[in-house]
């Protein structure tokens, strides 16, 4: 099955469900209990905000988030009319803050012109802020087990284990027909659970498939970050309410002891071009 020295894959029928029978029966033996998985009956919008916070962060740490956020918010309309500066405080922690604001977005437009449902297919969900090919894939078929193509990095890492052992520079597009080929269309929502599923066991037992990805990029780090400069001064305006321009960067440096004054006034500069914090006779608030 394995290909060696070609970017490309010849795998039989019989390969192809061999592989198949793998991933599967990982899945029945070990695959992972989450809160936002049902086969039967699952919460649309419940698969909707695991997948915006799944975005670039670890299961782990978005389990107690999302945990807390379908109590506080448990459909779009809950969301929808609560201030963004709450909306930040409790997405605190998870990083991206504008991830944060396109959901609530999301909710609202899904309150308004869709009568609260989450979209069912991806050429709709695709249309809402915040929602890329990936996530409207993912969201179609966890939410509506829709028979949506899509991948991301655990499916990425599967693929090219399996199927591009020695390869390097491998590109999406040689691995989506693979995808399309083996998807079950009975089944589509438990096939992408096991997929993902067996990837992120991958990843931690040996090298990363995806460095063989044309596609892959090692994340920087967040400590000393421009991201965590931004990441505390919405903090700061979601924790403390509206402040001074002196108080703000105050209580930005008592939080990062290294940042400079021209960090924080590009970090503040960006925000506010970016329409997350507002500014009025010099005192900055979240921006609503």
């Amino acid at each position: 099955m394995r290909q060696t020295g070609e970017n490309n894959t010849h795998a039989t029928p019989l390969e192809l469900e061999e592989f198949k029978k793998t991933i599967l029966d990982f899945y029945t033996l070990s695959g992972r209990s989450l809160p936002w998985r049902y086969v039967v009956n699952p919460n649309p919008w419940g698969v909707l905000v695991s997948e915006f916070m799944l975005q670039q962060t670890q299961v782990f740490r978005v389990l107690p988030y999302w945990e807390r956020w379908m109590k506080l918010w448990p459909a779009p309309a809950d969301l929808a009319a609560a201030p963004l500066e709450t909306v930040f405080r409790e997405w605190s922690g998870l990083g991206y803050n504008r991830r944060a604001r396109n959901l609530r977005n999301c909710a609202a437009i899904i309150a308004a012109r869709h009568g609260g449902i989450v979209p069912c297919t991806p050429e709709t969900l695709i249309t809402l802020p915040g929602i890329g090919a990936y996530t409207a894939g993912a969201i179609a078929c966890f939410a509506w087990d829709y028979p949506a193509v899509f991948i991301e990095t655990n499916i990425r890492a599967v693929l090219l284990h399996f199927f591009f052992f020695d390869g390097c520079g491998i590109k999406d597009d040689e691995l989506l027909p693979i995808l399309k080929q083996t998807l079950d269309h009975s089944n589509p929502r438990v096939w992408y659970w096991a997929l993902m599923d067996y990837g992120a066991e991958l990843k931690k037992l040996s090298k990363n498939p995806n460095r063989k990805s044309a596609h892959y990029t090692k994340q920087s780090p967040f400590i000393g970050s421009f991201r965590q400069i931004r990441g505390a001064l919405i903090k700061v305006l979601s924790v403390n309410g509206p402040q001074d321009a002196v108080s703000l960067r105050e209580e930005v440096k008592h939080i990062l002891k290294t940042v400079t004054d021209k960090e924080y006034s590009r970090a503040l500069e960006t925000l506010e071009k970016e329409m997350m914090v507002a500014e009025e006779s010099g005192v900055y608030r979240i921006r609503g």
